[in-house]
């Protein structure tokens, strides 16, 4: 691939080789084309190059240089061989083995990559030594991304790439119903061949959609726009009526850098480019332009004053010279050593860009850097912040745009899969998908209970009711307006309702709450949320976790194997969730001791049970405290007594000291809470 080809003219000089060179030193020759940009062409000069060099010195450097140049053409396989070749041939310049990892990196062998680097590092001093120390920390990155990847879902365009390079796709129309495209596919009027790439001139397509997605054949526009030179990563205003491209020069005698056109349309066609002139000469790069407005134009270029390779800088229309400039670069938070290209402004005024200069998975990776200030034209932006997997690769990945109001978009890769040098990917993040269903039924008889309501309530403020259907089953899924009950990031209170008239099987219940939350979920999930019900007038006490007390005393029993006040929690939220219940809150004790203390002892019991209750905030007129004595045991004094061990005995009396509580009505009124209107 080339992530430079034709948009920015590898943003190094477009030089063909049939610039004049001097027959005698082949080796001149080929750096000489190598300097030039051509790498494409400095391959097959660096090999006739070597079958005439004699020095030892010499033909490993130019074995490295073909390794290099198979690297700048983005030729991985062939780089890594050439690499090695110079390696057994003793090139001795540690930058190889930093190279050589790069290309280890950019086809995801991270851990023999971060080898290379170490070999590096063991030899290399000052800059040399900081790239490989740069890429150890780029593969551990990169492998932590693979391991982490956001859910995004990534699709090769098919209908839109060939087996040339297809990149930068921008959108043509507010309906987003047709798009504009690079390609170096033949076809158009750039069909010479490229030296940088050997391929054709890269040219600007444009393709539609029907009205079942199938993109058209692609189409390149027309010859105002098309030339024999490479155009490419083209941007159109928010009109869709200013276009705005990069064209590289082409001269067979001299070199050209690449410059910025821009042109109005003219019905489907365009009107003659102009240059738009902010006072670079042209022989440097200049290209990828997006237009923040009519009169600020953010841009990628190699230009003087930059902070090494390829930066971002933007210039301003002023409007009283009529002059664009001077270029201003975007700095080093952005910019770095290495190259920063493809900006795009998402419409809440990110910055997104590609860049090989920060710490990245290999290749070019795509970065964000978040807007500070009201708006783009304040042209500050924090620190970038790669975009990750499964958009960023080992590969080169660059050239993201967005679909306004949605997050999906597209980009351009050259990772493996793909059908050309360069293709365009489509991703998308598809929907969480949370639904919520359960069954609600009678604790005891496992019965289900029909026509009971489920309430449910989000931290968004959300609320949502169904009734269970005869089954007992109950679901919230989708709202009549096909609106999800159950949505990203957020907690859900579920509350069924107590059934206060007779349910399904003639009896009333206590109602229940339960919770559940999709916070840091990534993945769709059904929640499963079943309820089992007290029935309130089954003429039967209704048991709580055991209420212990000290032989002879009525305090609540706190040590380090129960806390009786815990198991009191249970009733106290039995209250809170059925605000309009009245209970009979019981006490019982065995048969040992006089029926008249025993009698005292349980209602003190009982009556400690609602004073802990009442200072948890339980109105004391909804509770019945009532002391039963040894008046109803569970287990008959016979039946104790027939058991072989104390211990056996024991625990057949604790039965029997047992607190209990029965609901005596649904009929309470609650009053209104402190500074309620």
């Amino acid at each position: 691939m080339t992530y430079l080809k034709g948009a920015i003219g590898a943003l190094c000089f477009v030089i063909i080789s049939t610039i004049a060179f001097g027959q005698k030193d082949l080796t001149k020759e080929a750096d000489l084309t190598y300097q030039a940009g051509s790498f494409y062409a400095a391959v097959d000069a660096y090999k006739k190059a070597y079958s005439k060099e004699s020095k030892q010195t010499e033909k490993a450097r130019i074995l490295f240089r073909i390794g290099d140049s198979y690297r700048l053409i983005q030729d991985a396989a062939q780089a890594e061989v050439w690499y090695q070749k110079a390696e057994a041939a003793s090139f001795e310049d540690p930058i190889l083995k930093v190279r050589l990892g790069d290309i280890l990196r950019s086809q995801g062998r991270y851990d023999d990559a971060i080898e290379s680097y170490r070999e590096a590092m063991a030899k290399a001093s000052g800059e040399v030594k900081t790239f490989a120390e740069n890429g150890i920390n780029a593969c551990e990155t990169a492998v932590k991304m693979q391991k982490n990847p956001a859910r995004y879902v990534v699709n090769n365009e098919a209908q839109l790439n060939s087996k040339y390079y297809d990149f930068s796709l921008i959108y043509a129309d507010k309906k987003l119903e047709s798009i504009y495209f690079t390609s170096s596919r033949p076809g158009a009027a750039g069909n010479s061949t490229d030296e940088i790439y050997g391929e054709s001139f890269s040219d600007i397509y444009r393709s539609e959609r029907d009205n079942k997605g199938k993109w058209s054949s692609p189409q390149p526009l027309g010859e105002n726009i098309s030339s024999p030179a490479n155009e490419g990563a083209a941007f159109l205003d928010s009109k869709y009526s200013q276009l705005y491209f990069t064209r590289c020069g082409y001269d067979k005698n001299k070199p050209f850098g690449c410059q910025i056109y821009t042109s109005r349309s003219q019905g489907r066609d365009w009107a003659d480019p102009e240059l738009l002139d902010f006072g670079i000469d042209d022989t440097t790069a200049a290209g990828h332009p997006i237009a923040i407005d009519d009169d600020l134009i953010l841009f990628a270029s190699d230009m003087y004053g930059g902070q090494g390779g390829k930066d971002l800088w933007y210039i301003k229309y002023e409007k009283k010279t009529k002059l664009w400039g001077p270029a201003v670069n975007l700095g080093p938070e952005i910019n770095t050593p290495g190259n920063e290209m493809f900006p795009y402004i998402h419409e809440n005024g990110d910055l997104y860009f590609a860049s090989d200069g920060h710490i990245g998975m290999g290749g070019l990776d795509i970065f964000k850097a978040k807007l500070k200030g009201e708006d783009a034209e304040s042209l500050k932006w924090g620190t970038p912040e790669n975009v990750g997997a499964p958009i960023n690769s080992s590969s080169n990945d660059y050239s993201i745009i967005w679909e306004e109001d949605k997050d999906r978009g597209y980009f351009t890769s050259d990772r493996p899969g793909g059908k050309g040098g360069d293709d365009i990917y489509s991703f998308m993040m598809p929907p969480l998908i949370f639904m919520l269903e359960g069954t609600v039924t009678d604790v005891d008889t496992k019965e289900p209970l029909g026509d009971v309501k489920v309430s449910l309530v989000g931290t968004d403020g959300s609320v949502g009711e169904v009734k269970t259907d005869p089954t007992g089953h109950y679901e919230f899924e989708v709202r009549e307006n096909e609106e999800r009950y159950i949505l990203e990031n957020t907690s859900y209170t579920i509350e069924v309702s107590a059934v206060e008239s007779p349910a399904s099987n003639d009896h009333k219940y206590l109602g229940a709450k339960g919770q559940e939350t999709t916070v840091g979920l990534m993945e769709s999930t059904a929640f499963v949320k079943d309820f089992a019900l007290l029935c309130a007038d089954c003429d039967k006490e209704i048991k709580m976790p055991l209420v212990l007390y000290e032989l002879g005393k009525w305090d609540l029993m706190i040590d380090e194997t129960i806390n009786s006040k815990d198991s009191l929690e249970y009733l106290y939220n039995i209250l809170k969730e059925n605000q309009t219940i009245i209970v009979e809150l019981a006490a019982h004790t065995d048969t040992r001791g006089t029926d008249k203390s025993n009698q005292v002892l349980s209602q003190k019991r009982a009556e400690t049970c609602v004073n802990f209750l009442i200072e948890r905030g339980i109105d004391p007129a909804r509770m019945v405290p009532v002391g039963y004595g040894e008046a109803r045991p569970i287990v008959s004094d016979a039946q104790i007594a027939a058991l072989p061990s104390k211990e056996e005995r024991e625990i057949a009396h604790q039965k029997n000291r047992r607190t209990v509580f029965q609901v005596l009505s649904f009929d309470f009124i609650p009053k209104e809470e402190e500074g309620t209107n």
